[in-house]
């Protein structure tokens, strides 16, 4: 499968809102087949349409065999959040940058599937954050506008 070019932080496009999805075709499947694949090439455990230059509100999240295996979500939401959380992140759109960040512990999600089917997601401490990750880029916020710190790797 053809993979996607991560787009970074210094591109524009990613401080935009993005548009629900109106109809979910099979372009749009095919997109988020895509999405997933680009994300596990990278190690990612989320990518946002935005990160591939496509501002849709479709997210891709995979935290791994501790969560409930990769999630494809259209036009997610947060219902619901409460407590909190600091933790380390880090983005594929922001390459060897980490940062800590204050997160709700506890989300409830609503999306649809690619099939259509509307689903609720309640997600706690690591997949919660990713969650919230994903969808703050939906928004146009990266969790670099929002960290405490920022680090930089080593080269």
């Amino acid at each position: 499968m053809d993979l996607y070019e991560v787009v970074t932080k210094e591109d524009k496009l990613l401080r935009k809102k993005s548009m629900e999805v109106p109809t979910i075709t099979p372009n749009v499947v095919r997109m988020l087949d895509r999405m997933l694949e680009t994300m596990y090439e990278y190690n990612g455990v989320g990518l946002a349409a935005p990160q591939i230059g496509i501002l849709k509100r479709a997210v891709v999240v995979d935290i791994g065999e501790d969560g409930p295996g990769p999630l494809k979500l259209i036009n997610p939401v947060i219902l619901e959040r409460s407590g909190e959380q600091d933790g380390p992140e880090g983005c594929l759109s922001c390459p060897g940058m980490w940062g800590m960040v204050k997160r709700s512990y506890y989300v409830k999600v609503k999306a649809l599937t690619p099939e259509g089917d509307e689903i609720i997601i309640e997600a706690e401490d690591f997949l919660a954050r990713a969650l919230q990750h994903e969808i703050d880029h939906l928004e146009g916020v990266l969790f670099i506008d929002i960290a405490s710190e920022i680090e930089y790797e080593q080269q």
